[in-house]
């Protein structure tokens, strides 16, 4: 099972950020709503300024109506009751122009407009209400009637007229903002807060499925392991300090049923290793009874009768291999222990396969009358490393069971060549052959198949130790057969390439 890298956060820092984000979110709200407020209130403020400076507008233009009224009554009846407003008027002229223009500076081509305003008015005091006051005479008053007097005030009253109407299109315009901001805020007011409420809910289920469904299943899951189910495994998907307990669980039942499956390989390696000692005593005692009985039967005949000279070294001759096939069947069971044990090592010499396999052929075909052992070698020499002795045993032991499992005679066949940089050995020969549903079991210890009821002697160990011995030199072994049909062995070593040996010392690098 795969465990991200990443640790998950834990459930403190998730609760600890889902408030501050909820928080934040609330006060976002707000504060975009108090924005929202602060900018309704502004153009408000904005539409009640524009609504200042229309009124001070036309507070001046009637100033400048009160000056022409009195300037012109003036001149045409020399009353100076009709400079009674004009006084006025000029009195609060310089305050009401510097307030219009103060009222209009926040808008560019208002306070423009204004700015042009009051020059106008400023020049037309200056160049007309003032002369028509100093001159009392025929002069002033044609002066009062004139065009320039007339024009000059019909275009600062045009240009009042045409300032007015853009501010009270201003006014509008920020009237109809003032009204979509203030609903702009509200609806936002209204969105922050069920939106709020829409996060708080989804924080519950959240909780509800983060934490109490996976606690809840942590619950069961100990139920069914307290109930011996230790295949069951928790989502390790929760937050946090969940995810650490659904996989501290998985591991705790990972634990416990390796700790079972170990039990069990134990308890089967146990019963196994009864059967293999109860196997060991029953060959032990079939197979060392035989050359046992032997030994101990033709000594007593040589200790107790007087034989000729022939017939004494023919009983010592039957005794000196039955004491050989003892110490075989020993040194079998040495192998057996030593590789079991890990006290097996090969040694390290260059040995050439093809003279070693020329002289067990040699050895072998002298045992049996029956069998003719043929050694075909197409490339000597054939150079590995390893110990020499322990692959004799290897290459003994494959010609002694071919000769041993074609019991009515026949060609044992010693193949050997490079292939593939590899040094491959064959035996082959025409027996009995091993039947399918043996196959499997060829290289166990003590396996022996229908041997023992054929009445082939030996241990079952050969062919185990022979692949211990060709797996510790880098090799393997393995083996074609069909019943009836013959079988055929092969062994494969790394080869080394470039050796010569003397002739007479085939174990010597040159």
């Amino acid at each position: 099972m795969s465990h991200p890298d990443t640790r998950a956060v834990s459930l403190r820092d998730r609760m600890l950020i889902a408030s501050v984000a909820l928080a934040a979110i609330v006060v976002g709200v707000f504060v975009a709503t108090i924005l929202a407020v602060s900018a309704a209130r502004t153009a408000t403020e904005q539409e009640a300024r524009s609504k200042n400076l229309s009124v001070q507008a036309l507070r001046l233009e009637k100033l400048v109506l009160d000056v022409e009224n009195g300037v012109r009554g003036y001149a045409f009846t020399r009353d100076r009751r009709f400079l009674r407003p004009y006084n006025a008027a000029v009195r609060s002229m310089p305050s009401e122009r510097r307030n219009f223009r103060a009222l209009a500076k926040d808008q560019p081509l208002q306070a423009e407009r204004a700015k042009h305003i009051d020059e106008l008015i400023g020049y037309y005091i200056d160049t007309f209400a003032i002369p028509v006051l100093a001159f009392r005479n025929t002069a002033a008053i044609e002066l009062a009637y004139n065009n320039v007097g007339r024009t000059q005030a019909a275009d600062i009253h045009r240009r009042f007229a045409t300032f007015i109407s853009e501010e009270n299109a201003l006014s509008q315009d920020r009237e109809r903002a003032a009204d979509s901001k203030s609903r702009h805020a509200m609806e936002l007011g209204v969105v922050g807060l069920t939106g709020s409420a829409i996060l708080i809910l989804l924080f519950a289920i959240y909780l509800a499925r983060g934490i109490a469904r996976p606690v809840t299943e942590a619950a069961a899951g100990a139920g069914q392991v307290a109930a011996g189910d230790l295949s069951i495994r928790l989502s390790q998907k929760g937050p946090g300090e969940v995810g650490e307990l659904t996989k501290s669980f998985n591991e705790m039942a990972e634990r416990l049923q390796a700790t079972r499956n170990e039990l069990e390989s134990q308890n089967a390696q146990l019963r196994e290793s009864e059967r293999l000692k109860s196997d060991l005593v029953n060959t032990v005692s079939h197979e060392l009874r035989t050359p046992l009985s032997g030994v101990l039967g033709f000594t007593k005949l040589l200790l107790s009768r007087d034989f000729d000279a022939e017939t004494r070294r023919h009983y010592l001759g039957i005794v000196d291999a039955q004491a050989r096939r003892l110490s075989d069947l020993l040194d079998d069971f040495l192998d057996v222990r030593r590789i079991e044990e890990g006290r097996f090592e090969r040694a390290k010499e260059l040995v050439d396969m093809a003279t070693l396999l020329e002289e067990e052929a040699q050895l072998y075909s002298q045992q049996s009358p029956k069998h003719e052992v043929e050694v075909e070698i197409d490339h000597a020499p054939l150079a590995v490393i390893g110990n020499p002795d322990r692959l004799r045993q290897v290459i003994g032991n494959l010609i002694s069971n071919a000769i041993k499992y074609s019991p009515q005679g026949g060609v044992v066949a010693v193949i050997a060549d490079r292939e593939n940089g590899h040094v491959r050995v064959e035996v082959r020969d025409e027996g009995m052959g091993i039947p399918l549903n043996q196959q499997s079991k060829i290289f166990t210890k003590f396996f022996r198949g229908d041997a023992a009821a054929s009445g082939i002697t030996g241990t079952g160990l050969g062919l185990a130790v022979s692949r211990d011995i060709v797996e510790s030199h880098g090799g393997r072994i393995g083996f074609e057969s069909a019943e009836g049909e013959g079988t055929t062995f092969f062994v494969e070593l790394p080869g080394v390439n470039g050796v010569k040996f003397r002739q007479g010392h085939d174990d010597d690098q040159s």
